[in-house]
């Protein structure tokens, strides 16, 4: 059975940052393209950083600079560090894993932007 368990979310004032941490479980993450997704309320679910198994990476434009998708292969986690958050970053952030045919998601870590 898969899982993906996201840890790392909380509360910070603008301009700080978080790390979003999505442990894997029953696959192994470097397979795959790994994802993290975020959804404010009243908006769809949208697609922030993704990293493809050979390492390569692409990020939603506003992100650009300040948030960065890593993996460790050996723990099998993916990470996304956040930076110079702001308040339109507020969401519920979510892992993806996917492959051919399949698809995984975790329950998802919620991230707030307020002073």
């Amino acid at each position: 059975q898969v899982q993906l368990v996201e840890s790392g979310g909380g509360l910070v004032q603008p301009g700080g940052s978080l790390r979003l941490s999505c442990a894997v479980s029953g696959r192994i993450a470097g397979v795959d393209v790994m994802g993290w997704y975020r959804q404010a309320p009243g908006k769809q679910r949208e697609l922030v950083a993704r990293i493809f198994p050979g390492g390569s990476s692409n990020y939603k434009n506003s992100v650009k600079g300040r948030f960065t998708i890593s993996r460790d292969n050996a723990k099998n986690t993916v990470y996304l560090q956040m930076n110079s958050l702001k308040a339109e970053d507020t969401a519920v952030y979510y892992c993806n894993q996917h492959g051919s045919g399949y698809e995984y998601w975790g329950q998802g870590t919620q991230v707030t932007v307020s002073s």
